[in-house]
């Protein structure tokens, strides 16, 4: 049995199969999210099996940008966890971890020029791939620059989760609607749904984080 084989069926329910892989990518992924909304330090480290599960199962379904991201996402949860575990003491909370903060306008639209110019470089990358290496990328990408504005934001987002910043859960909502609807189209149905989770997860993350940061303002 070949475990990290997307064709590999774990299980089928109503019609949608689903691969050992995409299962546990999801189970992972979840209890990563879930934790983080709910400021736990452990979810970084869960993060670390979510993504070296979703890089293979991204090469697979070729979701290009989306595996690329997967190694950033393996980095930036080292420095996550350590961000969170040891802050600066001007910067801890109550529990001597770090505290929830927010950017100024100016910094988030500085983010926001940045995001769009970097989807419109790595979208272009990203649909001359199969091109340009056709020996590695057999397919063309799918949705290189719908995926490629997915990946830019969610590095944004990662890196504003890491400083525990409010805007972090929106920006995580705008790319979990927009990869909802990529993953069903691709026919990981089970990694759709996370995300459609993942939308709500989000939108009560925003809230909880805002709450505490207004209250230790």
């Amino acid at each position: 049995m070949d475990f990290f084989d997307i064709n590999n069926i774990f299980f089928e329910l109503l019609g949608v199969k689903m691969s050992y892989l995409e299962f546990y990518a999801t189970v992972t992924g979840l209890v990563a999210v879930i934790l983080s909304a709910r400021e736990n330090v452990w979810s970084w480290v869960v993060g670390l099996a979510n993504v070296v599960l979703a890089f293979i199962m991204f090469y697979q379904i070729q979701l290009y940008p989306d595996m690329f991201l997967q190694v950033f996402f393996f980095i930036t949860n080292l420095i996550g966890f350590w961000q969170w575990k040891y802050p600066r003491q001007e910067e801890a909370n109550r529990k001597n971890e770090l505290r929830i903060s927010q950017l100024s306008i100016q910094q988030f639209g500085l983010l926001s020029m940045i995001g769009l110019a970097g989807t419109l470089l790595l979208g272009t990358f990203a649909s001359k791939l199969h091109e340009w290496l056709p020996m590695v990328f057999s397919m063309p990408s799918a949705f290189p620059y719908m995926d490629s504005f997915t990946t830019i934001m969610s590095i944004f987002a990662t890196f504003l989760l890491i400083r525990k910043k409010v805007e972090s859960w929106w920006v995580w909502l705008g790319v979990d609607i927009i990869s909802t609807y990529m993953y069903f189209v691709k026919d990981v149905k089970l990694y759709s749904l996370l995300y459609a989770v993942f939308c709500v997860i989000a939108l009560l993350g925003a809230m909880s984080w805002t709450k505490e940061f207004r209250k230790v303002k």
